[in-house]
């Protein structure tokens, strides 16, 4: 029996709706075919973007969505991607498989995405191959709200009015594709190039440094010492990889037991990595005022077969499901100082919440996961005091269950809950303390029945999510089974 007590009077302070964010790249079918596909398109759209793919990401609440990259940001020039698209310079892109980019998804196009998705932009600036000048003068391109020649030409190319613009991004992945920089030199950098990301007209934008990947804690003590008062966020990335980054990460599709324990395994690696990338910057930071961007994260696989290599497509199972739920309770567990997530991607690429095949469109596993937890968007964190018994293979343990708890504007409490064991259910008992007797309880459970159950665009529907009736109010408490390899969420009323 798992023991779990929610203070459903005591908070631990917001969830951050960011920390459900996504992350577009211009990387394999994620923006051509997976968002834009043009206004000349047979694909029903919305100037050029994707219907059904809007409709479908409209309505997880996607509250951010960062752009253009990646590795993608620190070799692309903004300039190319306004004006008419037909004479736009074309380019090749080099990070991914060497295809030509026609630059026809640019600052316009992306600005209406997120105008028409209801989110914040996050855009990602080019320090790696690009100039301070150039960096400039795209924040005053968006946001200038005179006179001046950025401006000015905004309003040639069809856009009046300046854009709202909270996120920005000095750099990505400095340490590697961005550059390959020393922590000290990129410092200077950052200091550099953020003194001229200024504020127009009243918009406030929220300086994010390119920070650590995985465990580099030198990397984050160097920032944070030589440039965290200049600084509103500091990235982290980390990706769930069962086999090794460059012999072979696994099969997205075709794995056994010891890859499931050993996924879950490395995704519950992040609580580790948080708090102690956490842990320095409470040393330069102790108000907690620099947020941690957690600006990639997701499980990454081999490449389907028969696929681009540089296209970093995979398909997407229950296994990234559970992924998808650990990552979000770990993340708020630490809600007080990570402010952000974006995973990878949002479609067609790595754990992707959407696959596209020319007009045809499924929702993964993972989208399913998104919308199950969207009741935690910008909640109050409740305290939550688990005991939970382990999940065990090969002398290894690991805690079976994860679970987090919030209360939305209206007084509802939501619990989340994730059995990672793929084998036996979970037997919970939930108490909540400060709520009345005999609550209404309703819930919603994803499951399957194979470890690798995945939807395909002949079935896309393998796995759902579906009405869970296994919880129970006996005794004051509420008893819960989980089903085997499942992430279930309760509203309590």
């Amino acid at each position: 029996m798992h023991n779990v007590i929610v203070n459903t009077d005591i908070s631990r302070g917001k969830i951050s709706k960011h920390i459900y964010g996504h992350f577009a790249e211009h990387l394999g079918r994620c923006i051509y075919e997976g968002i834009w596909v043009g206004e000349d398109s047979p694909i029903p759209n919305t100037k050029g973007i994707r219907s059904d793919v809007l409709e479908a990401l409209k309505n997880i609440k996607v509250p951010v969505l960062r752009w253009p990259g990646g590795c993608f940001a620190d070799e692309y020039h903004w300039k190319d991607g306004v004006g008419p698209r037909e004479s736009r310079k074309r380019m090749v892109n080099t990070h991914w498989g060497g295809v030509v980019e026609n630059n026809h998804f640019g600052t316009h196009e992306f600005m209406l995405l997120c105008e028409l998705l209801e989110c914040e932009p996050y855009i990602c600036g080019n320090v790696g191959s690009g100039t301070v000048q150039e960096m400039s003068e795209w924040v005053e391109y968006m946001t200038f709200d005179g006179e001046s020649p950025m401006a000015n030409w905004r309003k040639e190319n069809g856009r009046e009015e300046p854009w709202k613009l909270k996120y920005f991004g000095v750099g990505n992945e400095n340490w590697g594709c961005g550059g390959n920089m020393r922590p000290e030199y990129y410092a200077d950098l950052y200091r550099r190039y953020q003194t001229y990301v200024r504020n127009y007209g009243g918009n406030k934008i929220y300086k994010i440094a390119g920070g650590a990947n995985v465990d580099d804690y030198n990397w984050t003590e160097v920032l944070m010492k030589n440039a965290g008062w200049l600084m509103d966020g500091l990235s982290l990335h980390y990706y769930t990889i069962p086999g090794d980054f460059w012999l072979g990460k696994g099969s997205a599709l075709d794995f056994e037991e010891g890859e499931w324990f050993i996924t879950m395994k490395k995704a519950l690696h992040m609580d580790e990595l948080i708090t102690k990338h956490s842990t320095i910057m409470d040393k330069y930071d102790p108000e907690k005022r620099v947020g941690m961007i957690i600006d990639e994260w997701g499980t990454w696989f081999d490449v389907e077969p028969g696929t681009n290599p540089g296209f970093l497509y995979q398909q997407n199972t229950i296994r990234d499901a559970l992924v998808a739920g650990v990552h979000f309770n770990i993340f708020h567990k630490h809600a007080d100082r990570v402010h952000m997530t974006n995973i990878a991607q949002t479609v067609n690429v790595l754990q992707a919440m959407i696959l596209t095949e020319g007009e045809k469109m499924i929702l993964t596993p993972t989208y399913h996961v998104f919308d199950m937890f969207k009741v935690h968007q910008d909640a109050e964190l409740l305290a939550v005091d688990a005991s939970v018994g382990t999940y065990e293979m090969s002398g290894e343990t690991l805690p079976q269950v994860t679970v987090s708890a919030s209360k939305d504007a209206e007084g509802k409490v939501h619990v989340s809950l994730v059995n990672i064991d793929h084998q036996n259910e979970a037997s919970v008992s939930l108490e909540l303390r400060g709520l009345r007797a005999n609550p209404q309880v309703t819930g919603t459970v994803l499951t399957a029945d194979r470890l690798n159950a995945h939807n395909t665009f002949e079935q896309p529907k393998n796995v759902a999510p579906a009405a869970f009736n296994g919880a129970i109010v006996e005794g004051g408490k509420l008893n819960v089974k989980l089903p085997a390899m499942s992430v279930v969420t309760l509203t309590i009323e």
